[in-house]
């Protein structure tokens, strides 16, 4: 797992973390019951504040994707591990509608259409 900030961006620094670790428990590269990395490590070494990392995973706790226990750390959620599938879902979803010359703003139309209906 490489997680990388740019200290210069107009992004915070805890969600530029929060989404290298969201890109990797969605992507499939974290599976459920795996710990992340300890906030302090993560935070010596990025060179960043302690709170910004646990800001990171609060965040990340919020969304389901992980666990926070004291003692514990982080743990990857069977509910955050399965958006990978959700994932690959999506990626084959946007496919064909490139294929068919859907945009963008009408995809994102239809799904928010669907998801409403449901």
């Amino acid at each position: 797992m490489l997680i990388r900030v740019d200290p210069q961006s107009t992004v915070p620094l805890f969600a530029q973390i929060a989404d290298a670790l969201r890109a990797d428990i969605t992507g499939g590269r974290l599976a459920a019951g795996e710990r992340l990395p300890a906030a302090r490590d993560v935070a010596e070494a990025l060179q960043v504040n302690l709170h910004t990392v646990l800001h990171a995973y609060q965040d990340l706790r919020d969304e389901g994707l992980v666990d926070l226990r004291r003692g514990r750390g982080a743990v990857v959620t069977p509910a955050g591990a399965a958006l990978a599938g959700l994932q690959a879902e999506i990626v084959a979803l946007v496919d064909k509608a490139r294929s068919l010359n859907v945009s963008p703003d009408t995809l994102s139309a239809l799904v928010k259409e669907a998801a409403r209906d449901r």
